[in-house]
């Protein structure tokens, strides 16, 4: 499939009296990264747990040519997944069950296509293969950011949202993060990154937003938004506003 897999149409969310999210608007096409960064607060997060149905929004949500109105777990089966910011992963069980946990919210592949998932997923995660017997618990902060993603391409999303995928990792680790990502791109997967990195959030997608106080401000080009002045002196830490 080419063209948008998500498009989003005036996205808004409410905190009691708060505007979290204020008419939000993007798309995501299949085989593409997109990225939303912006400050702490701005609403990132809000943004990726609205679209999977975790909070109410008012707005448009339209996946996959139709309008999602369905809750999470509806969502998951038409081929939605989330990799939260904290990950979430069962610390007491092994890689191995971790990932067919994943499976488990697709009937059909829990009917047998679930093996062959997973062992593209060790492939693709040849660490976790290595330690497919261990506790997660016992993961180092990549690895289990590595078993969260794995996770989540266990249901074969079409859409895959990460929510801080580098949050608290050594930048190589970062670095081996994003270059997975990258290659999620031949899969066919629209990808939606939620990213406080600026840097190596617009160096890995195609198409960037930026989010501030629950607006989109600036969107283009993922390497055009890496060269404009705002940008680059708000969240690259390079020259000034001017």
């Amino acid at each position: 499939m080419t063209g948008p897999v998500l498009q989003v149409r005036d996205f808004c969310v409410d905190y009691g009296q708060v505007r979290a999210l204020d008419g939000a608007a993007l798309d995501v096409d299949a085989g593409r990264i997109v990225t939303v960064i912006g400050p702490n607060g701005a609403g990132k997060s809000t943004l990726l747990n609205a679209i999977m149905g975790v909070l109410p929004s008012r707005g448009s949500v339209r996946f996959l040519d139709r309008d999602e109105q369905g809750g999470i777990e509806a969502r998951v089966r038409r081929g939605m997944s989330l990799v939260p910011e904290k990950r979430e992963l069962f610390a007491s069980m092994t890689v191995e069950d971790n990932l067919v946990l994943g499976a488990w919210v697709r009937p059909d592949l829990r009917r047998g296509g679930a093996d062959a998932t997973r062992d593209e997923v060790f492939r693709l995660f040849p660490r976790l293969h290595e330690r497919r017997g261990q506790l997660a618990g016992t993961l180092s902060g990549g690895e289990r950011q590595m078993l969260a993603i794995g996770r989540a391409l266990m249901a074969r999303p079409r859409l895959l949202m990460l929510d801080e995928p580098s949050l608290g990792l050594a930048p190589l680790v970062v670095r081996e993060i994003f270059h997975i990502i990258a290659g999620l791109r031949d899969s066919g997967v629209g990808i939606l990154l939620v990213e406080q990195n600026a840097r190596a959030a617009l160096q890995v997608a195609d198409h960037g937003y930026v989010l501030e106080t629950g607006r989109i401000t600036l969107q283009g080009p993922a390497a055009q938004l890496a060269t404009d002045p705002r940008v680059a002196a708000t969240y690259l830490g390079l020259g000034s506003a001017g």
